[in-house]
Formats: structure tokens, C-alpha cells, sequence
């Protein structure tokens, strides 16, 4: 048995390492346990290297259309092993700078794989020896171990022709079609990004609209946008077949009508959701629940077991690598003794999807917003109407704004369009400092920015509208 910790935590993803270093920040004695690489999925697997994937699809767009600007190029090449160079390269070196974090915050990085073993007790077995085993004493223990994709029936990964996202970011060259299952913000993000590096791309989703999570006016917009790039996509839909071939996989899909369709591609890609990583990790031992693969948790991300807390992926949705961070923090202030910490409001953590188009939302989809009887006041602002999204030809897209008619309280905002992702936070702003439509109504916006159609939605749920 080593020396004791304040706070051990399970996993380095967004959420163990941000969590590790508050609790350093505290004075606490902290330490982190990853039978991995420092980062969790999010920066190796998940959201750095498929946005670094998704930058190089961006590029691909815009050499597909330079001649309204003015430019003709000829001879490109693309190489698929030289983007995915770049991208892991860009994983390899923010892992590397989190080890730094660790070392400059004091915090002790255990490599293995984590159990718990008894009350305040971990037991940490180093590589694929299980002789080689140590437990660790904490007066904290933080589960954020994260969570791997999920399984559809029938449909197993094989690495090669059936693929997770891990595989979707290193393959070995470009597919010429590719079939993905799953219009979440995963599906979304690989089917736009295969299809603008030249992929044929069929997407199939069984809730009645893609992007299911999203506004239905936001969802509707994209659907129309990627069949507008050649993408066939398959709502009310479930593969009830999978044929391996030599070198092809015959999907059978089968619409909510009962119509089949057959489609032979290259590859096929599970992107139906992700489960928690709650297997081996002793939680049934102390009595830590689990409810459909997530570990339950209070609104201070303590669990059922004393001492045990679970932040992230594992403790449910929203599985947003922001929200780890946040719940990290959270977590840590309240066991440190904080005396004023603000509970997580899941309902307006901001959600980004990085496709072309870019989609952001924070709050009530419409229909929810509907649904709780509140007098509404809804505005929309086609970026049609924006200077700035036409100088830059990224005009197909809009903002809408849902308002509380009485309180002016803001319930929502979608956004669909360039960009939109780095704009969100300005309405998470206003949520936070608890700003009303009129409040917004007032705030001066830059021209020419694109954030202006942020301004001219809220004018126009007040009935004011300017430039539309």
C-alpha cells in the first residue's frame, strides 16, 4: 500500500485531467491513474483529430470552388496518409503538452489499469502483467474513464470493412463509398467529411430526422444541405442485414414503410452512440449504481458510494468533452469546500457539430420549448440577409432565438451555418449573466461579422427586425 491522496482520479480525458489540476490548485494531493495515453478519447481519438480531419475537408471544399474567386489550380493531389499524419501529430503533441500540465501542478501520473478494491482504496495493475499490482488510498475518488462506442445489433466491427470512428481516423486510404449508421454529431462529422474528400456517402438514421438532438428546423436545414453534396441519407431506417464481401459490404437497409433497400459499399461506420466505460472498474462491489451503462451520480457528481464521485462520458449525457470539464470542476470545488458552487444546468451546456454546414445550440429546441406551455417569442435570421456570409460565399444558413414572452428569459438558440461553433458561447454569456431579449437587443455587434445574425434574431423575436 503507497501513500495516501487527497484525490485520485480514473481517466485523463477533458474531464480527469481538468479535475486533477483543480484539485492541485486546492493544495490537495492529487494523482492520475491512465492505462492510455494522457488525454482520454476526446484528444486522441474523438475531438482534436477529427477536427484536424475535418480541417483538411474544409480545404478540399474550398480548392473545389475557387473560381468564383477569381482562381484556377491545377495538378492537386491528395494524399489520406499525410492528413492523418497530421492529425495524430496534433493529438501526439497536446498529450504530450497534458503530461507538462501534470508535472507543473505536481500531480503524479500512475500508468495502468484501474480497480476499485475496497472503500478509498484503488488497486492499479501496470501493463499486461497482473503480478505487477498496486493499490492506491484517496479520500476522493473521481471515475472518469470516459466511454467507447456502441454496438448495433448484427453489425459488428471488424477494423476493416466495419469500422468504429477510431478506424474512420486512421485509415489506410480514402474509401470510394462509405455507409454510415448514426446521425449524431459523430455521424454527422465523418459523412461530411468523407463526402467532401470524395467518398460516396449514405447515412442511415432510425429516429425520424438526422442530428435527432438537434432543432428540427436546424436538422431539416442540414438534411437539405448534404443531399445538395450528393449524400443519401435514410431517416426512420435500421440495417437489418450486413453481407461481407472481399472487398465490399452489402447493407440492407429497411425503412419505417417496410421498403428494403440494398446498398454495396467499401466500408461501413458505427456511429450509433457511445456507452459508458463502467466494465472491471469494481463499481458493483460497492454499491455504485448504473443505469443503462452510465454511472448515476447527484447534481455534484457524487455517486452512491461514499467518496466516489464520476464526472464526463461515464456519468451520461450530455457526452460533451466541455462538459467533463466542467463537472471537473465542479466536482473538485465542492469536496474542496467551495462555499459558493453552482450546479451543472445540462439542459444549456452548448452542443457543436463541425460539418459543413457547422451546427450550435444551447437550450429548448423549439418543440420542447413548446411543450412547457410557456408563452414564446421566436426569432430567425436567414444569413442570406448577412453582408458578411456572402462576402465569404458561406450564406446558407441562419440563427433562431426562443424567448420567454413574459420573463423575456432565454430558452434556446440554434445556429446553423460558417462558423457558428465559435459563436455559441455569446449566447451562453447571456444565459449565465441571466440576460433578456431587450437586454440583447442593446448589446452592439461589429459589422460586418457574421455574429450579427445572432443580433438580428433576437430583434426579430422582439418584432423589431432591421435587415430582413
Amino acid at each position: 500500500m503507497t501513500d495516501k491522496y487527497d484525490v485520485l482520479v480514473i481517466g485523463t480525458g477533458p474531464g480527469g485531467y481538468v479535475a486533477a489540476i483543480r484539485a492541485a490548485q486546492h493544495g490537495l494531493r492529487t494523482a492520475v491513474i491512465e492505462r492510455d495515453r494522457l488525454g482520454g478519447i476526446c484528444l486522441n481519438w474523438g475531438c482534436i483529430p477529427t477536427k484536424a480531419l475535418l480541417h483538411g475537408a474544409d480545404v478540399a471544399h474550398t480548392l473545389s470552388n475557387l473560381r468564383p474567386l477569381g482562381f484556377t489550380a491545377t495538378g492537386m493531389e491528395f494524399d489520406m496518409a499525410q492528413l492523418v499524419e497530421f492529425s495524430r501529430g496534433v493529438s501526439g503533441r497536446l498529450s504530450d503538452g497534458i503530461g507538462y500540465l501534470m508535472k507543473k501542478n505536481g500531480i503524479d501520473v500512475i500508468a495502468g489499469t484501474a480497480r476499485l478494491t475496497g472503500k478509498g482504496v484503488v488497486g492499479v495493475t501496470a501493463g499486461e502483467d497482473a503480478s505487477s499490482f498496486t493499490e492506491y488510498r484517496a479520500n476522493h475518488i473521481i471515475l472518469a474513464t470516459g466511454a467507447r462506442p456502441r454496438s448495433v445489433p448484427g453489425v459488428t466491427p471488424d477494423g476493416d470493412r466495419v469500422w468504429t470512428y477510431f478506424d474512420a481516423l486512421v485509415p489506410q486510404e480514402l474509401p470510394k463509398s462509405l455507409l454510415v449508421i448514426g446521425s449524431g454529431a459523430i455521424g454527422v462529422e465523418f459523412a461530411s467529411l468523407y463526402n467532401d474528400l470524395g467518398s460516396e456517402v449514405t447515412l442511415v438514421e432510425m429516429a425520424p430526422q438526422i442530428m435527432p438532438v438537434e432543432d428540427a428546423e436546424v436538422a431539416g436545414h442540414v438534411r437539405r444541405q448534404f443531399e445538395k453534396r450528393g449524400i443519401t441519407i435514410h431517416t426512420g431506417a435500421t440495417v437489418s442485414a450486413l453481407i461481407l464481401g472481399a472487398d465490399s459490404a452489402t447493407v440492407t437497409v429497411k425503412s419505417a414503410d417496410g421498403s428494403v433497400e440494398d446498398h454495396v459499399v467499401e466500408r461501413v461506420l458505427v456511429a450509433a452512440g457511445i456507452q459508458g466505460n463502467v466494465e472491471d472498474l469494481g463499481l458493483e462491489d460497492l454499491g455504485i449504481e448504473v443505469d443503462r451503462g452510465f454511472v448515476t451520480t447527484d447534481q455534484w457528481c457524487r455517486t452512491t458510494a461514499f467518496g466516489v464521485y464520476a464526472i464526463g462520458d461515464v456519468a451520461g449525457a450530455p457526452c460533451l468533452a466541455h462538459k467533463a470539464s466542467h463537472e471537473g470542476v465542479l466536482c473538485v470545488d465542492k469536496l474542496a469546500g467551495v462555499e459558493h458552487v453552482t450546479p451543472l444546468d445540462k439542459d444549456y451546456v452548448p452542443g457543436c457539430t463541425y460539418a459543413r454546414p457547422q451546427v450550435a445550440s444551447l437550450g429548448l429546441t423549439e418543440d420542447q420549448a413548446r411543450k412547457t406551455g410557456r408563452s414564446l417569442k421566436i426569432g430567425q435570421f436567414d444569413l442570406q440577409a448577412s453582408g458578411k456570409a456572402l462576402a465569404i460565399g458561406e450564406a446558407d444558413g441562419f440563427v433562431k432565438t426562443i424567448f420567454d414572452a413574459d420573463s423575456g428569459e432565454l430558452l434556446g438558440a440554434h445556429m446553423v451555418g460558417p462558423d457558428v461553433t465559435e459563436q455559441i458561447q455569446g449566447f451562453g454569456i447571456a444565459r449565465s449573466l441571466e440576460a433578456t431579449g431587450d437586454d440583447l437587443a442593446e448589446v452592439i455587434f461589429a459589422h460586418p461579422t457574421l455574429s450579427e445574425a445572432m443580433h438580428e434574431s433576437v430583434l426579430s423575436a422582439l418584432g423589431r427586425p432591421i435587415n430582413m
